[in-house]
C-alpha cells in the first residue's frame, strides 16, 4: 500500500459508497472486485477499488444481475439495452408525477386567485404520487418500454387511502390479540412482519390481505403440490409463464438455483391482478444465494410496483444493514401487545427483538419445523 491514508476498511468503504459490507463481500466472490490485503490479512480498498465498487452500485441500480454486471464491465454491451429502456420509463414516470404536480399546483393558485382558499385535502394532494402498480418483473425492461406503458395503463390502480407520507390502512387487530385498533400508516414497497414463534404475525398478515383493498394472500400451500399445481397454471398463461422464465433467468445469473419453491413463489409475485401479495415466510424452501439473489431482485422493484409484505426469519431476506427507505418493518412483540413499526439501527425501539428473531438460512434449515414445546406440570 502507498498510503494507509488512502485505503479504507469495509465498514468504511461501505459507508463512504452506501453499499453494505455483506455486499462488498458478495461482490468479492463473484471476482468483480479484489481488495488488496493488510500485513494482518484484512481487506482494504484503495481509491481504484473504491471506484470500481461505485460502478459496480451504478449498474446494479439499473436492475443488472452480477453476470451482466461482469460482463458490462468487460466490455460486453448486449445487456444494457432493456436495463437502460426500463431506466428511462422510470424516469419518464417520475417526469409524469411532477408534472401532476405542477398543474395541481396551478389550479390551487387559480383557485387562491378566484377567493377560494385550498383545504388541508387538497394541500395534501400535492405530496401524493400517482398510485399506478405493475407486476414483479417490469422494471427491469423484460418488455419493450412501450410494452411496460401500456401494462401501467390496463392494470388497477392501488385503491387504499394514502397519507401525506404513503398508504395506510386501519382494523381490529385479530386473535391473539384482543381486538385493539391497528393503524398501518405508511405502507411500503416492501414490508417486513416479523416476530418470535407464537407472536400472531402470521394472523396479522392474512388480516392484512383482508384489509387492504384487492390485496392477496400467498401462503405455504404454494408449497404443497410444486410443479404439479404451478406448471398446468403456467402452461395455460403464455404470458405469465414468459414473465416468470424472464425472472428465474435473472434469478439463477444472479447465483440462485431452481427448484419448485422457487418456481410456485416466482408464479405467486409475477401473477397480474392483485393490488398487493402478502406472502407468508418468503424464504421457504430456498438456499441461501436463492435467498440473496431472490431480495436483491425485490430491492430493485421501482415503488410504483404493489407493494408486498411477507413473513420471514432469515437474515438473508431481512439484512438489517441493508434495510432501505422504501421498507418497513413490522414487529409481533411476543407479549402480544400490539405490533410495532422499527427502524433498522441499533437503539431503535424493537430492533433488538427484531435481530433476536433472525437467523441465517443454514439455521434456519438445520431447526426447520423444531417447536417450542413445554411439558405438563404435575
Amino acid at each position: 500500500m502507498n498510503s494507509a491514508a488512502s485505503f479504507l476498511s469495509p465498514s468504511e468503504a461501505a459507508k463512504r459508497l452506501g453499499v453494505s459490507a455483506k455486499a462488498l463481500r458478495l461482490y468479492e466472490q463473484r471476482g468483480l472486485i479484489a481488495p488488496v490485503r493488510t500485513a494482518a490479512g484484512w481487506r482494504a480498498y484503495g481509491p481504484d477499488e473504491m471506484a470500481r465498487v461505485a460502478e459496480i452500485a451504478a449498474l446494479r441500480e439499473l436492475g443488472l444481475s452480477l453476470s451482466q454486471v461482469a460482463r458490462v464491465l468487460e466490455g460486453c454491451s448486449e445487456s444494457l439495452e432493456p436495463a437502460l429502456a426500463a431506466h428511462q420509463a422510470a424516469l419518464e414516470d417520475r417526469v409524469h408525477q411532477l408534472v401532476d404536480a405542477v398543474d395541481k399546483v396551478r389550479r390551487l393558485r387559480a383557485d387562491l386567485a378566484g377567493g377560494r382558499a385550498p383545504v388541508a385535502r387538497e394541500l395534501a394532494n400535492l405530496m401524493r404520487p400517482s398510485a399506478r402498480f405493475r407486476a414483479f418483473s417490469s422494471e427491469v425492461g423484460t418488455g419493450s418500454r412501450e410494452e411496460n406503458a401500456s401494462e401501467q395503463k390496463t392494470r388497477a390502480p392501488f385503491r387504499f387511502h394514502r397519507n401525506g407520507k404513503g398508504s395506510g390502512v386501519a382494523f381490529d387487530l385479530p386473535w391473539p390479540w384482543g381486538g385493539e385498533r391497528f393503524e398501518l400508516q405508511d405502507i411500503r414497497s416492501l414490508n417486513y412482519v416479523i416476530g418470535p414463534l407464537g407472536s400472531g404475525k402470521t394472523q396479522l398478515a392474512k388480516r392484512i390481505a383482508e384489509t387492504l383493498p384487492g390485496a392477496a394472500f400467498l401462503g405455504l400451500d404454494r408449497l404443497m403440490h410444486g410443479d404439479a399445481a404451478a406448471k398446468p397454471r403456467l402452461d395455460g398463461d403464455p404470458a405469465l409463464k414468459s414473465r416468470v422464465d424472464q425472472t428465474l433467468a435473472w434469478l439463477v445469473d444472479d447465483g440462485a438455483t431452481v427448484s419448485e419453491a422457487l418456481v410456485c413463489l416466482i408464479a405467486g409475485l409475477e401473477t397480474e391482478g392483485p393490488s398487493a401479495l402478502v406472502i407468508d415466510m418468503l424464504e421457504q424452501g430456498l438456499d441461501k444465494a436463492t435467498q440473496e439473489a431472490l431480495i436483491a431482485r425485490l430491492r430493485r422493484r421501482g415503488p410504483e410496483l404493489r407493494p408486498l409484505f411477507f413473513l420471514t426469519r432469515s437474515n438473508s431476506i431481512l439484512d438489517l444493514d441493508a434495510v432501505g427507505n422504501d421498507e418497513s418493518i413490522i414487529l409481533c412483540p411476543a407479549n402480544h401487545s400490539p405490533p410495532t413499526t422499527v427502524r433498522p439501527y441499533p437503539g431503535f425501539p424493537g430492533f433488538e427483538a427484531v435481530a433476536t428473531c433472525l437467523a441465517s438460512p443454514e439455521v434456519r434449515a438445520r431447526t426447520e419445523g423444531v417447536i417450542a414445546w413445554r411439558p405438563q406440570m404435575a
